[in-house]
């Protein structure tokens, strides 16, 4: 990951755990078309890029980033798009459904969430990893104190279910 840092405007936190990363791509269950959102430098591409079950579709916001990757992964090239998530358009990439896996930047998380909600019908899994106190606040039962609206919604349409800690570093 030598030359490329996160930038924290854009909320990014790499992955540098391969455990983790290994474990959140055995966590996709589904198959067929799949978009990981923010890649950065690939940890978790790379297991996705070894599942034979999936069709994979990179969106990456940062220059340096997807410069990263098309060195370091080459074959990702067709399926890499530099673009902000937020903004897509997701029906012109994907005629069907779709799932959503990734390292979410920590700012934009629950816009990420607003915006699968808007394609929930296309959209029949997602795995990501998010903040601590944002899963939980996602998979709170009814009545608890971090119960809110992003729950409600998630939890309406989505199975909701915390795996497991990334420890720190």
């Amino acid at each position: 990951m030598a030359g490329v840092r996160p930038k924290k405007a854009l909320g990014q936190h790499f992955l540098t755990d391969l455990g983790a990363a290994s474990s959140i791509a055995a966590a996709l269950t589904g198959g067929g078309d799949t978009l990981e959102v923010g890649p950065g430098t690939g940890v978790l591409t790379q297991f996705l890029l070894k599942r034979n079950d999936i069709s994979l579709k990179v969106v990456e916001i940062d220059t340096e980033s997807v410069q990263y990757l098309l060195e370091h992964y080459p074959a990702l090239a067709p399926n890499l798009l530099e673009a902000d998530f937020l903004k897509l358009q997701l029906e012109k990439i994907f005629p069907g459904p779709f799932s959503v896996i990734g390292n979410f930047p920590y700012n934009i998380s629950s816009q990420i969430f607003f915006k699968i909600l808007d394609y929930r019908d296309s959209v029949p899994e997602v795995v990501c990893m998010i903040q601590k106190e944002v899963a939980e606040r996602l998979a709170a039962p009814p009545g608890s104190r971090t119960y809110g609206i992003l729950s409600v919604l998630l939890q309406a349409w989505y199975d909701i279910e915390y795996l497991f800690t990334v420890p720190p570093g």
